[in-house]
Parts: C-alpha cells; sequence; structure tokens
C-alpha cells in the first residue's frame, strides 16, 4: 500500500465506480477523483455527461474532484503532456499513486503503469482480472445504480442508450459485447451508490448522433493497440443520451 495520498481515475461510469466501492471496503478511500473534460462542451470526455452531474458525483461521495480540461480534438502529445503537468502537480502535494478501473485491456494497464511512473507514481487496479459478466451482476446487486449515456453505433443500436444497467440490459446484449463494455461498446453514468450521501436525481434529455475521426494519423493506434477490431481508427460514430440534473 502506498504511503502518500492517491487518485482515482473518475469516468463517472459503474467500473470507476465499483473500483472506488473495493478501495472503500478494503479502507484505501482515495483521497481524490480526476476526470478529463471536453472544455469546449463542458462535459466528460467519451461519456458525454454534463460536468455539473460529475461534481455532484464528487459531492455525494465526500471526495474532492479536480477536473482536467481537454479541447475536444486534442492529440495523444498534447494529452501525454497535460497529464505529466497534472501529475507533477498532485505529486507535489503528497500524491503517490493512482488508481484505475480497467479490467482487462493489457495495452491500456501498460499506458497507465507507464504513464504513471514516469511521474513516479505506483498505480493499482482495484477490480483488474475480474469476469465481466460476473462483475456487472455484482455491480448491480452492491447498489451501484447506473444510466447507459453512451453506446458505440458500430457495436449497439439507438434502442440501448438511455437504459438502466441492470439484469435486463446484460441479458439483451448481442453476443461479442462485453458485460462491462470494457471495449469502448458503452459507457455509464453512476446516479446513486452505497457510499454516495444521496441519490443524484435527473431526466433524460435528447438522444443524438455524434461521429469522430483521429486527430492525427498516429491517433488510429492509441495505447499501442493493433486496430484490427476498427480498421479505420478513431472514424467511427456513438450515439448519445443527455442526462439533466433534475431537482
Amino acid at each position: 500500500m502506498s504511503a502518500g495520498k492517491k487518485f482515482l481515475s473518475w469516468s463517472s461510469g459503474k467500473d470507476a465506480a465499483f473500483s472506488l466501492w473495493r478501495l472503500i471496503q478494503s479502507g484505501q478511500k482515495p483521497d481524490l477523483l480526476l476526470t478529463t473534460v471536453n472544455r469546449d462542451y463542458g462535459r466528460v470526455s467519451m461519456h458525454g455527461l454534463r460536468i455539473e452531474l460529475l461534481r455532484l458525483q464528487s459531492q455525494r461521495a465526500g471526495i474532492p474532484l479536480l477536473e482536467i480540461p481537454l479541447s475536444a480534438d486534442v492529440d495523444m502529445e498534447t494529452y501525454n503532456q497535460t497529464m505529466a503537468e497534472y501529475l507533477q502537480r498532485l505529486k507535489s502535494e503528497g500524491f503517490t499513486q493512482g488508481c484505475f478501473g480497467d479490467i482487462f485491456l493489457e495495452d491500456l494497464k501498460k499506458f497507465r503503469i507507464r504513464q504513471m511512473a514516469s511521474a513516479g507514481f505506483s498505480t493499482c487496479f482495484p477490480v483488474w482480472g475480474e469476469h465481466t459478466r460476473q462483475m456487472g451482476l455484482e455491480i448491480i446487486r452492491s447498489g451501484i445504480k447506473a444510466v447507459v449515456v453512451t453506446v458505440n453505433a458500430k457495436k449497439l443500436d439507438r434502442s440501448f442508450v438511455g437504459r438502466e444497467y441492470d439484469e435486463s440490459f446484460i441479458n439483451d446484449l448481442p453476443d461479442g459485447v462485453d458485460t462491462c463494455g470494457e471495449n469502448g461498446e458503452f459507457h455509464t453514468f453512476v446516479y446513486d451508490a452505497p457510499f454516495f450521501a444521496s441519490p443524484i436525481h435527473f431526466t433524460r434529455g435528447e438522444t443524438v448522433f455524434r461521429s469522430y475521426k483521429p486527430c492525427k494519423k498516429d491517433d488510429t493506434k492509441r495505447f499501442g493497440s493493433s486496430g484490427k477490431d476498427n480498421p479505420k481508427g478513431w472514424d467511427t460514430g456513438f450515439w448519445y443520451c443527455d442526462i439533466l440534473p433534475f431537482g
């Protein structure tokens, strides 16, 4: 266990929430939640969640939040440089460890370890190696409640976005789609959890489609991925359900 302070990479979704729950249960509650946000649109990167809801999560969990603003068209070079700057800032504040909710993507895990090590940080992966179907069911049974806010249009149709992450959702997933969406098939927003002081009330807004392309040619092989499953790299589309704070 690290002697210094630790942060948890907080996506606003169920895997991060389950990682936090595991850390809390083991007496290792993180000192900070760290999230990259799209500064151009005021939303959580990839998830498309409004920053207001992200901040409510931090308040409900009773853990401070650090938002790292990135432009909508950030490339890997700029991303790495920005992260290095923020990590040095955290190091000066006594942080020595970064925790991540990755489950089985080896390339991504290695990327995290290299990135943290270059700044003098150790890493922890509270849910690494979990069987994702079992983990999905355990997330639901733990009292973590989430709604699906983003789906990859190449993997899932529009009907899946906006749904509750529950056993019905899991059972409806087509073959080849990971139960926890570890391959980026879908993302969620956690609105209640055992460590929340109270649930976050929200309403579902409009559903929209957005398409994206890589900023640079070499960004199509991010984190060392072979790109075999997606030969066009980041040229893909997503369905988003806009979640609105309520009350």
